[in-house]
Formats: C-alpha cells, sequence, structure tokens
C-alpha cells in the first residue's frame, strides 16, 4: 500500500510517498519545492495572492507526481503548519488547493505538530535515555520539545518561525550586530515558557530537526571531506565547533556571497541567518554542549504515526 505524505511549510513544500511491504515503509520518492507562502503576509496573518499562485504552482506538480505513482487520494495526507494555521484566509486557500489538484490539506495545531517531530526524530534513532532538548525550525513556527526516547516531558509551538524573524529583524544583508541583539532580546522575552521547562528538566543535548540542520551538517562535510553526507545517514553528530565555524560565515557574508559555500542551498541561503542566530542563542543561555541533527522530522513522525 502506498502513502503520501505531504508537509505545507511556511517556506518549503515537501512530498514523500513510501510504499508498505510487510511491516516496513520503503520510500518511492521524496522532494522539497520553495512555496514561500508566507513571504510578505505572515506577520500580518494572512496568504498573499502571490503565495497562494505559488503553493498552487507546488501543489500542481506534487499532484502530477502522486498521479505518476498511483497514489490514490485517501492515501495523501496534507498537513498545514504555521502558515496556514494563523491565515485569517485559511478557508479560501484551503479550498482553492481542493479545487484546483484535488488534494485536502488538514491544518494542525502547534501542539500537534511539535508531536509528530518528536516521532519523526524517535524513528530517526537521534534520542536516546537522556533528555534532549528538540528543536525545529521552521518559515512560522519553532517547535521546542524536552523529551528522551520513550516519552515528551514538555513541549511547545512558537510563533517565531524563520520568515518572520527575517521580515521583522533582518533589516540589511549581512546581518547587522544590533540586529542580532534585538534578536536575542526578542527570543527572551518569547521563551520564557522554555526557559522554566529547562530549568525543570535539565536536558544534555540539543537535537535540531532537518531543516537548517541539515544544510549545516552539509556545509560540515563540504568543508571537513570535500563530499555530502550519504543521504542513507539520517542522524549526526555536529561539533559545536563547526557550527560556529559556521554561524561565523553566516552572519557576516551576504546573500550571493553565502550561496557561494559549499554545502549552501537557493532553499535555505537567506532563512538560515535567523536560524544560527536562534541556535547560538539556545546553546549560550541554556548552556548547551552537545548538537545532534536528524534529518526526518513531521512526515517521517506522521509516518511513524500511521505505523503505531
Amino acid at each position: 500500500m502506498k502513502q503520501a505524505i505531504i508537509d505545507l511549510g511556511t517556506n518549503t513544500f515537501h512530498l514523500f510517498i513510501s510504499e508498505k511491504s510487510d511491516d516496513t515503509y520503503q520510500t518511492l520518492f521524496r522532494e522539497s519545492r520553495p512555496a514561500k507562502i508566507g513571504q510578505a503576509g505572515i506577520n500580518q496573518g494572512i496568504i498573499t495572492e502571490d503565495g497562494i499562485t505559488r503553493a498552487l504552482g507546488v501543489l500542481t506538480y506534487f499532484r502530477q507526481v502522486l498521479d505518476q505513482y498511483g497514489v490514490s487520494p485517501e492515501q495523501v495526507i496534507a498537513m498545514g503548519t504555521s502558515a496556514i494555521r494563523v491565515a485569517r484566509n485559511q478557508q479560501e486557500f484551503t479550498d482553492r488547493v481542493r479545487e484546483a489538484t484535488g488534494i485536502t490539506i488538514r491544518v494542525i495545531s502547534g501542539d500537534q505538530e511539535a508531536d509528530y517531530i518528536y516521532k519523526g526524530i524517535r524513528a530517526a534513532g537521534a534520542l536516546d535515555a537522556e533528555t534532549a532538548l528538540i528543536m525545529d525550525i521552521g518559515g512560522g513556527s519553532v517547535e521546542f520539545i524536552l523529551g528522551n526516547q520513550s516519552r515528551i516531558f514538555w513541549k511547545q509551538s512558537f510563533e517565531i518561525g524563520g520568515q518572520r524573524l527575517r521580515e521583522r529583524f533582518m533589516s540589511t544583508d549581512p546581518i547587522s550586530s544590533g540586529s542580532i541583539r534585538r534578536l536575542h532580546d526578542y527570543f527572551q522575552e518569547q521563551l520564557l515558557p522554555l526557559a522554566n521547562a529547562i530549568h525543570q528538566y535539565q536536558p544534555a543535548v540539543l537535537v535540531g530537526s532537518s531543516g537548517s540542520f541539515d544544510t549545516l551538517v552539509d556545509m560540515w562535510y563540504m568543508h571537513e571531506q570535500g563530499r555530502l553526507p550519504n543521504p542513507e545517514q539520517v542522524t549526526f553528530t555536529l561539533p559545536v565547533t563547526e557550527f560556529y565555524r559556521a554561524y561565523e560565515l553566516l552572519i557576516t557574508k551576504n546573500h550571493a556571497e553565502r550561496m557561494q559555500i559549499p554545502g549552501m542551498i537557493e532553499l535555505r541561503v537567506d532563512m538560515i541567518v535567523v536560524a544560527v542566530c536562534l541556535i547560538d542563542y539556545v546553546l549560550k543561555t541554556y548552556n548547551v554542549s552537545q548538537i545532534r541533527t536528524s534529518t526526518y522530522s513531521l512526515k517521517e513522525g506522521v509516518l511513524a504515526s500511521l505505523a503505531d
């Protein structure tokens, strides 16, 4: 039986098709495409007409892929996250997508999103018995989860994703030191519930999920080995020194210069700047000295839930 999962992120749409045989799922297809539905509207709580047009373009292509693989509509799960969750024109957006592509979007809460992310990271094997601080930096929201391989202790979704932060704080490129200071002040104010939870559960490691963390791993491999990591490998231990090498590069270069960094992709070249500012804040504020990454996140978490 085939199963397709579409993750409609604020910046990027992801399509993942797998087939179940016995008790295992085999990946048939996966692709991520920029849709940027949060662009120019996310902080106003709206998906602009341009955003809807881009979304329909990507989803029309996904529909063609689904048809090629013979995936029936009832085997497609399409998850709407932050930008769709908060949009005042959510209904219009989901209606237009359904009319144009036959894809029905299920809009999930930040809490459900955090749950799926945890399940995806656990399925990757990125968790063990010690308490981890799990972090998923999306374009619209950032999910923080405290947990280990057996359970979640605490979780919360914060509407402080990369697209929101870029539009609010990144007025120059490269980003200014003043903007970084303002970002840190903003994180301190917004992440108060996280600070309290960290005080209670004392995580030993930061586990970053996909997105910017994947690009940081790609940059590390290109720098050290001159090649990208094996796509079969789904978890990595990223040295903190390597994170800070990348951080210095990313905050001191402009768009064109960042594109020249080996391992960088167009999809992440701008959002990664505010993402690394957030990672830096988390490492320093909460005294975390280890970084693990997982290429699995929401999509794989949805699949793991189906398998359960």
